[in-house]
C-alpha cells in the first residue's frame, strides 16, 4: 500500500452523533486529529456514532451478522487510483464502551483505535489473511503511537 508522508492529506469530515453519549469526550477536533493521523490519501469521510439497535440493524443488513459490532466501514472508493477516499465509518457506542471496560482502556483511547482501524479499512486495508492482519495491526500500532497512545494489542 501507499507510504505515509509527513504532509497532511486533504480531509472533509462529517461527524454525526446519532447516539450523543460520547459527544463530550470525543469532540470533533480530537476525531479530526485521529482520522488525519491514519490518512494516506485525501478523503471525504463521515464518522457516525450509533446505539446498539442501529449498529445491529446495519451489521445485519449489510454484513449478514445479527449483532452490533464495534466499528463498520462502508468504503465507496477502494480502487487504488481513486483520487479521494470516500467512506462512512460507524461506531457503536454500546459496544465501544463495553469493550473499553473489558480491556481496561479509556473509552477515548479505544474509540481512537477503532477510528484508525476504520480509516485504514476505508483506504483498502483488510485483515482477512494473517499477512493482511499483521500489516494492518502494525500500521495501527504506529499511527496510535504517533498520537501518544499505547499498543492496543498488548495486554
Amino acid at each position: 500500500m501507499a507510504e505515509k508522508s509527513n504532509s497532511k492529506h486533504k480531509l472533509s469530515l462529517s461527524v454525526q452523533y446519532a447516539d450523543p453519549r460520547l459527544q463530550e469526550i470525543l469532540p470533533r477536533p480530537l476525531l479530526r486529529k485521529t482520522v488525519q493521523a491514519a490518512l494516506y490519501f485525501p478523503a471525504e469521510l463521515t464518522l457516525r456514532f450509533v446505539d446498539a439497535e442501529e449498529g445491529q440493524v446495519l451489521n445485519r443488513d449489510y454484513r449478514g451478522k445479527d449483532y452490533a459490532t464495534n466499528v463498520l466501514t462502508f468504503a465507496y472508493t477502494e480502487e487504488e487510483d481513486a483520487e479521494v477516499t470516500q467512506a462512512d465509518i460507524i461506531l457503536c457506542t454500546d459496544v465501544l464502551q463495553r469493550e473499553a471496560s473489558e480491556q481496561k482502556k479509556s473509552v477515548v483511547e479505544h474509540a481512537q483505535h477503532l477510528i484508525v482501524h476504520g480509516v485504514l479499512h476505508a483506504q483498502g486495508y483488510d485483515h482477512e489473511t494473517d499477512e493482511e492482519a499483521e500489516e494492518m495491526e502494525a500500521l495501527e500500532i504506529a499511527i496510535l503511537a504517533g498520537l501518544g497512545l499505547a499498543n492496543p494489542y498488548q495486554d
